[in-house]
Protein backbone atom coordinates (compact mmCIF):
# COMPACT_ATOMS: atom_id res chain seq x y z
CA UNK A 1 0.00 0.00 0.00
CA UNK A 2 2.83 2.38 0.83
CA UNK A 3 4.38 2.12 -2.63
CA UNK A 4 1.02 2.80 -4.27
CA UNK A 5 0.47 5.78 -1.99
CA UNK A 6 3.91 7.18 -2.80
CA UNK A 7 2.93 7.19 -6.48
CA UNK A 8 0.38 9.92 -5.68
CA UNK A 9 3.04 12.30 -4.32
CA UNK A 10 3.59 13.92 -7.71
CA UNK A 11 -0.03 14.99 -7.81
CA UNK A 12 -0.70 15.79 -4.14
CA UNK A 13 1.36 17.18 -1.28
CA UNK A 14 1.17 15.02 1.86
CA UNK A 15 3.29 13.30 4.47
CA UNK A 16 3.10 9.70 5.58
CA UNK A 17 3.72 8.43 9.09
CA UNK A 18 4.29 4.69 9.27
CA UNK A 19 3.23 3.22 12.61
CA UNK A 20 3.80 -0.34 13.77
CA UNK A 21 0.27 -1.26 14.84
CA UNK A 22 1.48 -4.44 16.55
CA UNK A 23 3.73 -2.39 18.85
CA UNK A 24 0.75 -0.53 20.36
CA UNK A 25 -1.84 -2.68 22.17
CA UNK A 26 -4.63 -0.12 21.62
CA UNK A 27 -3.99 0.05 17.87
CA UNK A 28 -3.62 -3.73 17.64
CA UNK A 29 -7.01 -4.12 19.32
CA UNK A 30 -8.61 -1.46 17.09
CA UNK A 31 -7.30 -2.66 13.73
CA UNK A 32 -6.60 -6.35 14.47
CA UNK A 33 -6.76 -8.05 11.04
CA UNK A 34 -7.28 -4.81 9.07
CA UNK A 35 -3.56 -4.08 8.69
CA UNK A 36 -2.28 -2.40 6.65
CA UNK A 37 -4.65 0.47 7.18
CA UNK A 38 -4.57 4.02 5.85
CA UNK A 39 -5.99 6.57 8.23
CA UNK A 40 -6.06 10.33 7.79
CA UNK A 41 -7.22 12.74 10.48
CA UNK A 42 -8.98 9.91 12.28
CA UNK A 43 -10.80 8.74 9.16
CA UNK A 44 -10.06 5.22 7.92
CA UNK A 45 -9.63 5.45 4.16
CA UNK A 46 -8.75 1.88 3.24
CA UNK A 47 -7.45 -1.48 4.43
CA UNK A 48 -5.14 -4.06 2.83
CA UNK A 49 -4.86 -2.27 -0.53
CA UNK A 50 -4.85 1.38 -1.52
CA UNK A 51 -8.28 2.60 -2.59
CA UNK A 52 -6.87 5.18 -4.97
CA UNK A 53 -10.25 6.75 -5.78
CA UNK A 54 -11.06 7.28 -2.10
CA UNK A 55 -7.61 8.69 -1.35
CA UNK A 56 -7.81 11.03 -4.36
CA UNK A 57 -11.22 12.22 -3.19
CA UNK A 58 -9.90 12.82 0.34
CA UNK A 59 -6.76 14.66 -0.81
CA UNK A 60 -8.65 16.60 -3.48
CA UNK A 61 -10.75 18.23 -0.76
CA UNK A 62 -7.63 20.13 0.37
CA UNK A 63 -6.84 21.75 -2.98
Amino acid sequence: MLAALEALRGEFSFTVEVIDVDADPALAAKFDELVPVLEAAGQELCHYFLDEAKVREYLGAFR
